[in-house]
This record gives structure tokens, C-alpha cells and sequence, in this order.
């Protein structure tokens, strides 16, 4: 019996049901978590579970914990993945929810995030009542360079089209959300949630759920995280202004 996992469910009063729902798996996968102690989650879902008990991974799976202290650069690099929408929708939502201080989504059309997080436009706002910055970096919907990929992508929802949604959304967050226009991230995008990312990089010829994906944790001055951090600095400080009307006032 795993009797640390138990005590912080118990402590918690949540069910294997209610922990499984938090964590995107089955009941049965929770009550193996539990009986079989020898039987160690994966790590994005020990992470959610963490997040949903309000307690330390090291304490319930200290075994696992051990095994994955890193050192040097790569001690950044927290998780991978094949495709981005092989990252569970609850380690987006864990990220977004625990960030305090700074919320920055650099994908060029930013699109998914509308769709696949619940009330996405209220949990932003939320944030920004509280005192976290957010920010948005987009591809220009009407630019050479969308057109370009559009014909590359050769979808029948277009980068312009998924970017028009974004901005009609992002126009209903106007004072609480700043956005801006960069052709710098065509081909990688980057979300920050405080001192945690995901980066993408674009392959040829493939559409951002495809693309393969990091998750980065930062950990010491001028590592990855930094690297990509100062990426994202730069085109928010070359972004051209979002314009929200056709006289082109921003």
C-alpha cells in the first residue's frame, strides 16, 4: 500500500473517482497507484496528482523522485513529448493555474488553447485581476509570411482564420491581456507559466499539434530556459502592436 498517497487523498477528501478525473486516467490506474506501491506514475501524472493533493512528488513517490535528480543543462528539459498534443490537457491547466506572475503565449495563432481549456478567457482575466502579467504574441493574420505557410500547411482551417479567433477572444479580455504581432516565432512557439514552458519547435511541412514538445523547468541563469525566455523578450520588444479596428488604431 502506498500509505503516503492514501493519507494525502484522505487528507485531501478526494476519491480515487475525483483524483482520476484531476489526472485524466482511469479509476482502476488510481486504486493501482495505491495498492501496488511498487507502481510509479508517469511523470506528468504524478505531477498532476501532486497538484490536486497539494503535496510535495518527492513524498509520494519518493523512490521516483530520487531517480530523477539531473544535473547539468538537460536538468531543464522536465518532460517530451512526440507531438504537442500528446501533452495532457491537465498539465496545461496545472501550468496556467499555478502561475503567479508572468503568463506569456508565444504561439503563432494560439488557437488550441481556446478550445481545448475551459473557460480559458476567464481564468486569464482572473490572473490579471491578481496581478499577473499576460501576454500574447501572434502571427499577423494578413502578413506575406502567413500566406506563406498557409500554402505549406495546406489546411481547410487556415493560420489566418485561427488567428481571427484568437483576436476576437483576446478582444473581449481588452485592459486585462496585451498583444502583439511578431513574424520571429513562425516556426517555434513558446508558453510561459512563470519559471515553467513548453516549447515547440515547427518540423517541415507538419501543423503545431504535431510538432514535438518540451517542457522546461528552469533551473540556473543562461540555461535552455533562459535561452527561450530571452527569445521571447526579443519579439515582444519588436512586436508591432495588435490593431483591434479597420482605421488602424491600436
Amino acid at each position: 500500500m502506498n500509505e503516503a498517497l492514501r493519507r494525502a487523498m484522505a487528507s485531501a477528501q478526494m476519491t480515487d473517482r475525483e483524483l482520476a478525473e484531476r489526472c485524466d486516467v482511469d479509476t482502476k490506474t488510481v486504486g493501482r497507484w495505491i495498492t501496488q506501491p511498487g507502481r510509479v506514475p508517469h511523470a506528468r501524472h504524478r505531477w498532476a496528482v501532486a497538484d490536486a493533493l497539494r503535496e510535495d512528488e518527492g513524498v509520494l513517490w519518493p523512490a521516483a523522485a530520487k531517480t530523477a535528480i539531473k544535473v547539468g543543462p538537460d536538468r531543464e528539459v522536465a518532460e517530451v513529448f512526440p507531438y504537442r498534443s500528446a501533452v495532457p490537457a491537465s498539465l496545461w491547466r496545472t501550468l496556467i493555474t499555478r502561475a503567479e506572475r508572468e503568463l506569456t503565449f508565444a504561439g503563432y495563432t494560439n488557437y488550441f488553447l481556446w478550445l481545448e481549456q475551459a473557460r480559458f478567457g476567464t481564468a486569464l482575466r482572473r490572473k490579471a485581476e491578481r496581478g499577473c502579467r499576460v501576454r500574447f504574441i501572434l502571427g499577423d493574420p494578413d502578413s506575406d509570411l502567413t500566406r506563406a505557410r498557409e500554402r505549406d500547411e495546406d489546411v481547410p482551417l487556415t493560420l489566418s482564420t485561427r488567428i481571427r479567433v484568437t483576436l476576437a477572444e483576446l478582444e473581449k479580455l481588452a485592459g486585462a491581456v496585451d498583444a502583439r504581432f511578431s513574424d520571429g516565432h513562425a516556426y517555434l512557439s513558446v508558453f510561459r507559466f512563470d519559471d515553467d514552458m513548453i516549447v515547440t519547435p515547427l518540423l517541415t511541412h507538419s501543423v503545431g499539434h504535431d510538432a514535438p514538445t518540451l517542457h522546461l523547468r528552469r533551473h540556473q541563469d543562461d540555461g535552455m530556459f533562459d535561452r527561450f525566455a530571452s527569445h521571447v523578450e526579443e519579439l515582444w520588444t519588436r512586436g508591432r502592436p495588435v490593431r483591434e479596428d479597420p482605421d488602424g488604431q491600436a
